[in-house]
This record gives structure tokens, C-alpha cells and sequence, in this order.
């Protein structure tokens, strides 16, 4: 019994809110079999269908969610199981944002929290987080929403599952502290200690990805050291982190506004990287937000 006509199964799993049904929306349009809210102990029986019945399912692949609320104790067990007996075909996906961005889109919807006993939606999502701990402790991936928008989201999907075959193995990203440091990052690098390019006119409007911007923050000895510096640390940390953790490393880099400074050290971070390393990737969060 093999999934050689399938290239993946996705779990999707997460906060309530963090957008689990954009998810399944999303990789529906990329051409993926969708099922949501599969209880976790039909897990098996589909895996097994598919696998009986490979017509069943088109190439590229299945995705199911599965919601707090069909969370079981065994929940990771099962998803253990299911990885021994198919490999690496399988990912599970951990969608997760702030409790203040959850409790925005609650409100923004009126929608009831699923953990509603008699608690408040904060109440809601604490007890939230708390059953679905060691489920985020099990995923392959985590992505936080918190700041995405339904481009940024369908982005950052693409890179995942399409961008390389075998994933995204290390991703960098710049972002700006005043919008939040993404919840899922595994190295946080913050660079508001270099010169700002937002305080000169001629510089304002670029981004990072500009070389004038980047040859301006260069001419400093302090950015060349930081940078000298970062690649001393990461030499010895990516190894040891794709060796010895599950799931994919998230290096982030944030300025004040993410538009110049974390834009910049992301891309010299992805260029070093992404000659060494197989499915590296680099995402801007913030720069369209035209702060400094």
C-alpha cells in the first residue's frame, strides 16, 4: 500500500480564528482535495481509502482540518501513527495568532468562541491554547496570521508547498515591531540598533530590497559587524536546528517599521543561506506598510 500518486497530506489544526477555512480555501485553488473538520480517529480510514483508491485524490494532494473541538487526547498519537506508516508525505500545519488579533476578529464577526462554556472569548482562548499545546509542539509547521492578509496568507502557502518540493526548511522574514513579532519565529534578530534610511528623503520611499538602501546602511562599520556576526551565530545554529528540532526554522528580522533595516538583513541572510541550504525562502511582512 503505498501514496505514490499523492504528494502530500496536510493536517491543518490550530487557534479557532487563525484561519483555518482560508487555509482549506486556499489549497483547494492549488488544486488540493479538501475535507474539513475531520474528527482525528477518521484519519486512518482516509489515509487508508486514498491509499486503496488513489483516484480518489488528484496529484497534488489532501488537505484536512481538524478543529479544537474534535482535539482528542490521542490526537498526536494518531498523527504519530500516520507519519510512521506514510512519511514524509504528511504535514501538519499549526495556525496560530496574538490573543488580541483573535479577539478583534471575534468581535469583528460576532462569532461565539467553540470552547463557549460559560467563559469569556479571552477565557475562550486561553483554554484554547492550553488543550492544543502539545498539538503545536507536534506540527511540522506554524504559521501565525496575526498580521497577514489574504494575499500575504495565499504567499506564504505558495512558498510552502510550491515554491520547493520538499518544503520549506528555513524561512526568514522581516517584519516591524510596531505591528507585532511574528508568534511563530524560532530566532528573533532585531535590528533597530543600525541606522535608520527612513530620516533621509532620497531613501524614505525604497524598501530594503533596494540597493541604494542597502549600500546606505553597508557604509556603517556596525551594520557590516552585525552582519558578520549574525552569519558567525547562524553557521552553528541552522545545522544544529535542522538536525536536532521537528518542523521548519523561522529566522526573523524586525526593525521599527519592517520597511528598510529588516528588510535589508533578510535578504543578506537569504543570500548566504540560500546557496547552502535546499528550501529557503524569504518573506517581507510589513514593507507595504510605508513606516519607518
Amino acid at each position: 500500500m503505498t501514496l505514490k500518486e499523492i504528494q502530500q497530506f496536510i493536517i491543518v489544526t490550530g487557534m479557532s480564528g487563525a484561519g483555518k477555512t482560508m487555509t482549506l480555501k486556499v489549497l483547494e485553488d492549488f488544486g488540493f482535495i479538501t475535507i474539513d473538520n475531520l474528527p482525528p480517529e477518521l484519519l486512518p480510514q482516509l489515509f487508508t481509502l486514498i491509499s486503496e483508491r488513489p483516484e480518489a485524490a488528484n496529484s497534488r494532494g489532501v488537505v484536512a482540518t481538524v478543529d479544537v473541538r474534535n482535539v482528542s487526547s490521542n490526537f498526536v498519537k494518531v498523527i504519530d501513527d500516520i507519519s510512521t506508516a506514510w512519511g514524509g508525505v504528511v504535514k501538519v500545519i499549526f495556525l496560530t495568532a496574538s490573543d488580541e488579533e483573535l479577539l478583534r476578529r471575534y468581535e469583528r464577526t460576532r462569532r461565539v468562541h467553540p470552547l463557549n462554556r460559560g467563559l469569556s472569548t479571552r477565557e475562550g482562548i486561553m483554554l484554547e491554547r492550553e488543550i492544543l499545546a502539545p498539538v503545536l509542539d507536534r506540527a511540522d509547521i506554524v504559521i501565525d496570521t496575526s498580521m497577514m492578509d489574504l494575499h500575504q496568507h495565499r504567499e506564504r502557502l505558495l512558498k510552502e508547498f510550491f515554491e520547493y518540493d520538499g518544503g520549506i526548511s528555513i524561512l526568514i522574514s522581516s517584519f516591524g515591531y510596531k505591528y507585532g513579532v511574528p508568534q511563530d519565529s524560532s530566532f528573533v534578530m532585531d535590528v533597530r540598533c543600525l541606522p535608520n534610511p527612513y530620516y533621509l528623503d532620497e531613501l524614505k520611499n525604497l524598501t530594503g530590497e533596494d540597493e541604494p538602501v542597502k549600500q546606505y546602511l553597508l557604509q556603517f562599520p556596525e551594520t557590516r559587524k552585525f552582519i558578520d556576526l549574525t552569519k558567525n551565530f547562524l553557521d552553528f545554529a541552522i545545522p544544529e536546528f535542522l538536525n536536532n528540532v521537528r518542523g521548519q526554522l523561522h529566522i526573523a528580522v524586525g526593525c521599527t517599521g519592517g520597511r528598510h533595516r529588516s528588510v535589508a538583513m533578510a535578504e543578506w541572510i537569504y543570500e548566504i543561506y540560500s546557496k547552502i541550504y535546499n528550501g529557503v525562502c524569504v518573506i517581507h511582512r510589513d514593507k507595504g506598510h510605508g513606516h519607518q
